[in-house]
């Protein structure tokens, strides 16, 4: 929710979600970032680590099955 050289807004959050919104606090704080921001009506948000970016990840960096860290056999035969 927050980059790194951002700080969270937790006043601010808090009145739109307690006040706004009309959460009471044991609501508001079992709410996941991702949740508050849809119940604010900000579902373009940063969509965080999607299922594309994973699919891209393991197409450039594969694993690579090594025999000495598997065991050294095959037991297929």
């Amino acid at each position: 929710m927050a980059g790194a050289n951002q700080r969270i807004d937790w006043p601010g959050l808090m009145r739109a979600g307690l006040h706004g919104l009309g959460l009471e606090p044991r609501d508001f704080w079992a709410l996941t970032p991702i949740e508050l921001m849809i119940m604010m009506g900000r579902e373009g948000a940063d969509p965080g680590f999607s299922r594309a970016s994973l699919d891209a990840l393991m197409t450039r960096f594969p694993d690579k099955v090594n025999q000495t860290t598997c065991g050294g056999t095959d037991d297929s035969t």
